[in-house]
This record gives C-alpha cells, sequence and structure tokens, in this order.
C-alpha cells in the first residue's frame, strides 16, 4: 500500500470572516499535497518541467463534512487510486484530530507545454509501484450548461493568476466563483464538484456565470472565445 500523510496549520490569512478555511485555500493544499507527494516519488513537476511536461489539475470531487478553523492542524492522507487512459486518479482523506472531516478524487494529466496537448507517460518506468489502487467511490456527478444564469461576474486574469504552467492557476478559478456566489454553508456538509476543460491565459477575461439551485450553486465560466473553461456545482445539505 503506497500511501502518503501531511499536517499542517491553518493560516489566518486562509480562513474567511466565519473564520473558516476558504474552499479555493483547501484545493490549494490538496494541489499541496499531491504535487509533494509525485516530486517525492520521482514524477512531479521537478522532474517533468525539464522534460517540456507538467501535470495539469482536470477534475476534482470534494466532500467536507466540517471546515478547519484558524490554527488547527489538519492532515492529508493521499495515494494514486490508478493510472490510466491518460489520466491518473488521485485520492485523499483529510482529518482533524484523527477525526475525518472530508474526501476527495482528484483527476489529473500530464501536458506537454510546447504543443499544450496531453500525453500519455504512465507506461514510463518512473511509475511503477506507485499505484496503491485502494477506491473512494464517489459518484462523478455531470455538468450542465446554464441557459438562464442568475448572473455573470467578469474577472480579467492578471499576473497574479497565472502560475508556473503559464496559464491561469486551478484555485484562481474557484477563487472567481465564490467571489461571484457563494451560499451559506456553514455547519452542512458540503459537495464540490469542478471540471476544468480550457486553459486561460494571461489577458483574457474568465467571465463566471452561476445559477442559483435549491440545494447550492452550479458554476459555468467562459473565455474570451465564448468556450467553457471551468464548470463547477456546490452541494449543500444538513449533516
Amino acid at each position: 500500500m503506497s500511501k502518503y500523510s501531511y499536517e499542517y496549520e491553518i493560516k489566518y490569512q486562509e480562513v474567511d470572516g466565519q473564520r473558516k478555511l476558504r474552499l479555493y485555500n483547501l484545493e490549494n493544499y490538496l494541489l499541496e499535497v499531491a504535487g509533494t507527494v509525485a516530486d517525492e516519488l520521482g514524477f512531479g513537476i521537478a522532474k517533468l518541467h525539464p522534460m517540456g511536461l507538467t501535470w495539469i489539475l482536470t477534475r476534482v470531487s470534494l466532500e467536507m463534512y466540517e471546515l478547519p478553523t484558524h490554527c488547527e492542524k489538519v492532515r492529508f492522507e493521499t495515494w494514486i487510486e490508478n493510472n490510466a487512459h491518460m489520466l491518473s486518479t488521485r485520492d485523499f482523506r483529510i482529518y482533524s484530530d484523527d477525526r475525518l472531516i472530508g474526501q476527495c478524487k482528484s483527476v489529473w494529466a500530464v501536458l506537454d507545454l510546447n504543443k499544450r496537448e496531453i500525453v500519455n507517460v504512465f507506461d514510463d518506468p518512473m511509475f511503477d509501484g506507485a499505484v496503491d489502487g485502494e477506491v473512494i467511490e464517489m459518484p462523478r456527478v455531470r455538468m450542465t450548461t446554464i441557459p438562464e444564469p442568475t448572473g455573470c461576474v467578469p474577472h480579467p486574469i492578471v499576473y497574479s493568476d497565472i502560475d508556473y504552467n503559464g496559464h491561469c492557476n486551478s484555485c484562481r478559478y474557484l477563487q472567481a466563483m465564490t467571489d461571484a456566489y457563494l451560499p451559506d454553508y456553514y455547519g452542512k456538509k458540503i459537495r464540490l464538484d469542478i471540471n476544468y476543460s480550457k486553459e486561460v491565459m494571461l489577458g483574457e477575461t474568465l467571465q463566471t456565470y452561476y445559477l442559483i439551485t435549491e440545494d447550492g450553486v452550479q458554476y459555468q465560466q467562459k473565455n474570451d472565445a465564448g468556450e467553457t473553461s471551468c464548470s463547477a456545482k456546490l452541494s449543500i445539505c444538513d449533516l
């Protein structure tokens, strides 16, 4: 079994007005853990970038039963579920004081930085023995277009949005969504699903359309060409 565990203390600048960890900061922790493990296993950014390759996040499914607060210590346990069909699935369990407070399934791909295309690298020997195989059962939520949005908020892609891959950072999409509209989810179970489909680059404007639903909110973000760059659904229910 190949599982890895990392603990972090939540910083004051990562919490909101209710002193709860912001969702996009939580996603940033998940990305940090995934990157750290990949580097330790020998196929992280340090290995891939000199080859003209990089990891990109394509999908996230996250369930949170409670959100951590300032100074709370949170442990992220992670492992690779599988590497297949040009995609790598990494799962997470999230703990506070050994109490399970959330779980996550994320799907990754390797991008050719020159061609800006996804490539299959998982037959390379550097990936041998990396798969744990345990599966977290989280049914996939299908995203649909929003025909009549409740609202739309533009976000110009600026310097602080761009990451080392030369495009908008994954967490910035979620930040733009929650800045556009965020329902009251405190004290409730959260299910967040995000699909990343098109890169957004410096100088473009990300349009965040949102639709308020009975159980939360649905988001659809479009680039300057009118293509869907990212879509998401935030569902809320009682514990």
